[in-house]
């Protein structure tokens, strides 16, 4: 109970409100410097000339005021980033720590959705029993012949082994030809682009896709110096720049098998921690669809170390833009080069024949 007694003023505030107060501020402020060069002056001409002095003194003021809030916004950047390195530490070192409650709940054909975050830009979503054990199994098995050591890209379409990311990954190609017979990792597939385009009014088609990828990481003890993991990363940009058609724009995580010890998913500049669930999915975007304006380092994620057991992942990046005339491939920097220099090659020997 608050007993507010006469003579006391009481004033919200927030940031809209410091804002607005801030604008009215400089706008008050321009308009008695107009209205006193109006009257001290009776040349019809100083109208228009306090017009233009008004516009910009308003502009000058505003100018100053987005300079200081762009500081402000870069301090509190700074601090948030040096806050969300101790939280990643934290709860991936602390097994009991509970994981994020959702902002709220919904269902998408009978699975509870929950909402962990809803930006334009940035979205979060876990989706509970999104996949069967047949499902599974079908990927591992189609895996297993092709594990290998997971690289990390190199931003040119290209990838090398780093110590930011241990784990066995393997490509799985998905069989479209067998859907209507019912093929598992076909239906799979199926379910997660039904997902995405249920999130993003883009519409995706499967054609020109990346492969599913199925990663498996393997616990060997709290005493292991380098355990499988997956620093944190943007699987597309993050830097709030304009989307670049082919590149991607969302990613699917599904969860097979969780190990006992470890494992989280951490979306640390979110303050999101999600401990996986068995045939479980972790949705996020990071795409504004209207403005086309990519995330700003909120869907920022990493894979916990993993300590005591296994912990097996079947994962689909989603792209926009791309089709059978204009696969994934054809969009990044070290194919397109490959390419070129082939077509050049060709062009040369057709010469000298």
């Amino acid at each position: 109970v608050v007993f507010i007694r006469d003579g006391i003023v009481v004033e919200h505030t927030d940031s809209k409100t410091i804002a607005t107060k801030s604008a009215s501020g400089v706008l008050e402020n321009c308009r008695v410097a107009a209205k006193r060069q109006l009257k001290d002056s009776a040349d019809p001409d100083a109208a228009a000339k306090a017009l233009e002095d008004l516009a910009e003194c308003v502009g000058a003021g505003v100018a100053k005021q987005i300079e200081t809030a762009n500081e402000e916004v870069a301090f509190q950047a700074e601090i948030r980033k040096k806050m969300a390195e101790s939280w990643e530490n934290y709860t991936c070192a602390d097994e009991n720590v509970n994981a994020t409650k959702p902002k709220r709940d919904e269902r998408w054909r009978g699975k509870k959705v929950g909402v962990m975050i809803d930006r334009p830009r940035s979205k979060v979503h876990t989706i509970e029993n999104f996949l069967t054990e047949e499902e599974c199994r079908a990927v591992e098995e189609a895996a297993r012949p092709i594990l290998h050591d997971a690289a990390v890209a190199d931003g040119s379409g290209g990838g090398h082994l780093s110590d930011s990311r241990k784990a066995k990954q393997a490509g799985i190609k998905v069989h479209w030809e067998k859907e209507a017979e019912g093929d598992l990792i076909a239906r799979l597939s199926r379910r997660v682009y039904d997902y995405v385009n249920h999130v993003l009014p883009f519409n995706i088609k499967e054609n020109g896709q990346e492969n599913l990828m199925s990663i498996q990481y393997f616990g060997r003890g709290p005493d292991d110096e380098a355990p499988d993991r997956y620093m944190p990363h943007c699987d597309g940009d993050c830097m709030g720049l304009d989307f670049k058609p082919g590149n991607r724009m969302a990613t699917v995580v599904m969860y097979c098998e969780i190990p006992k010890v470890g494992g989280a998913t951490n979306f640390r500049n979110s303050g999101v921690h999600i401990k996986p669930k068995k045939y479980a999915a972790t949705f996020f975007s990071y795409i504004d669809p209207v403005t086309m304006k990519m995330d700003s380092g909120f869907t920022e994620h990493s894979g916990c170390p993993v300590v005591e057991g296994e912990k097996k992942i079947v994962t689909q990046w989603v792209r926009l833009g791309v089709d059978d005339e204009n696969p994934w491939r054809s969009f990044n920097t070290r194919e397109s080069l490959h390419r070129r220099e082939c077509a050049r090659v060709v062009f040369l020997q057709i010469g000298f024949l």
